[in-house]
């Protein structure tokens, strides 16, 4: 991840303080709460609905409540319409990545039985499941390993034109291991992969930190990747979709990063890695930008190249800089180019989940989707009680889990409930459809699940006051109520 956040957090924090209404962090079990006015049933002739509310105060996490029912009550002043009628975009699903400090955490600091529940609950589905249906892999070191690598590392001043000493044995040890017992939960699951780096011996400056990618060495760093697809699917893990380079425009001064300008990714593009996957029919998909919401006009630029962009299957977005409305500005200009949410970390510089709750869900679950993303991604899926292990890069993110080093111990953080809002009753295959906004401070996304027609409502309060409001679905009416600062998830089958 191109971290800004040793050198930019006043910005972050900003950028997160500009949009913010929000909750906050991590923790365990739902806890009942009697102060939260439940939603209401008005008559009887409607759909039952289930709910489930994740308050900015922390007495109620995924908190379940049922024998609610749309009726034939009056709407509300506040008040949302949904319209199974309108579709927009087909769901992959939501998630996070699993970087090596992760699989290490994992693989190595947890009791194999404590290992077995933790992924069981973020892959798997059922009662206890959150069902993550997507995750991101990088293509070498992060910030997030415990040693800066790439597949390829040759001794200063030699290279290797032919990858003849290309080697996935990095990732041998905890992420294929984690990575499997993942797939073997959910076979469904959806994994892309992005590079931080290719290996010094490419770049401008032969190292992995910094620098930028040689015109000579356009075609081997095309063929590395395709080497790391062909590596992945002998392994029995197939990548569905590549990024060229993660955050493009950043190079980081710790860790492994690498700056590509919207030329050289169009050349890349166009004229190497496209060409070389069409030749091999291959359906892995290339995902454009994997960079901030700042900058619209990069992948713009690539999308304009007439070479470039049949290859282009997508773009790619992260959350530390801009709006996120950059996602539909880009749609718009290209809507047969599908649209990701590829990282954004939570992190101790927002730690207070009134605060930080209610933006991701505004900006990530229901912000990003609204944006057309087919998928979310959050940043690590773990990291321990001293937010890492990391080498350079950002020294207080917070993973979606935290994993105590000693005990094996898991915390949830605020981040597990933003996504299990979504992730945990939206189905991959589900499609977007329309629903209204309802005021500033209560904002909402629905989706229709294509296996059972079950609909889905996520709805953020990121206000400072409770808020009273109704749902129209079909001819019937649901009148609910939603504590300050909080998100509540309503499913139901018209």
């Amino acid at each position: 991840m191109m971290r800004k956040l040793l050198n930019t957090r006043t910005a972050l924090a900003l950028v997160l303080s500009a949009a913010l209404a929000g909750c906050g962090s991590g923790a365990l079990a739902p806890t009942p709460d009697t102060t939260i006015a439940p939603a209401s049933m008005v008559g009887t002739a409607g759909p039952a609905v289930d709910s489930w509310t994740t308050t900015g105060d922390k007495s109620r996490r995924l908190a379940h409540e049922a024998g609610l029912a749309f009726g034939n009550g009056p709407a509300l002043p506040v008040h949302i319409d949904v319209d199974a009628t309108q579709r927009f975009q087909t769901m992959v699903g939501f998630g996070a990545s699993l970087t090596d400090a992760s699989a290490w955490l994992i693989q190595h600091r947890m009791s194999e039985a404590q290992r077995r529940e933790l992924l069981q609950e973020l892959f798997g589905r059922g009662p206890n499941g959150v069902g993550f249906d997507f995750t991101r892999l990088t293509i070498g070191a992060s910030d997030f390993s415990r040693s800066h690598y790439s597949f390829n590392d040759r001794p200063a001043g030699q290279t290797d034109l032919p990858l003849a000493h290309f080697s996935i044995a990095p990732n041998r040890a905890e992420v294929l291991p984690v990575l499997k017992q993942a797939l073997a939960i959910n076979p469904g699951l959806q994994v892309m992969a992005s590079p931080w780096s290719a290996p010094g011996w490419m770049k401008s400056n032969g190292s992995l930190i910094q620098g930028t990618l040689k015109p000579e060495y356009f075609d081997a760093f095309s063929r590395y990747l395709l080497r790391y697809v062909d590596a992945y699917a002998a392994e029995g893990v197939a990548i569905f979709a590549l990024t060229l380079q993660n955050e493009p425009h950043f190079e980081p001064g710790d860790y492994p990063g690498m700056r590509l300008d919207p030329p050289a990714r169009a050349a890349i593009i166009g004229q190497h890695l496209g060409p070389m996957l069409a030749q091999r029919g291959s359906k892995v998909q290339l995902i454009e930008w994997d960079h901030n919401w700042d900058v619209p006009q990069a992948p713009l630029a690539v999308l304009a190249d007439p070479v470039a962009r049949p290859f282009v299957a997508g773009v790619g977005w992260h959350c530390y800089a801009g709006q996120v409305a950059a996602q539909t500005l880009v749609h718009d200009a290209y809507p047969d180019k599908d649209a990701w949410f590829t990282e954004c970390s939570g992190g101790e510089w927002k730690p207070h989940w009134p605060e930080t709750l209610p933006w991701m869900m505004r900006n990530l679950v229901i912000g990003a989707t609204r944006g057309w993303a087919k998928g979310v991604l959050m940043w690590n899926l773990a990291l321990d009680e001293r937010h890492g292990p990391h080498l350079g890069g950002c020294p207080d993110c917070r993973g979606v889990v935290t994993i105590d080093s000693v005990t094996g111990a898991v915390t949830r953080n605020l981040e597990y409930y933003a996504l299990a809002h979504a992730s945990k009753f939206v189905r991959p295959g589900a499609q977007r459809i329309a629903s209204t906004a309802a005021s500033a401070a209560l904002e909402s996304v629905a989706f229709r699940n294509a296996d059972d027609g079950s609909l889905v409502l996520v709805v953020c309060n990121s206000g400072a006051t409770e808020q009273r409001f109704s749902v129209r679905s079909g001819a019937q009416v649901l009148q609910a109520t939603l504590a300050r600062e909080s998100v509540a998830t309503y499913v139901w089958r018209p």
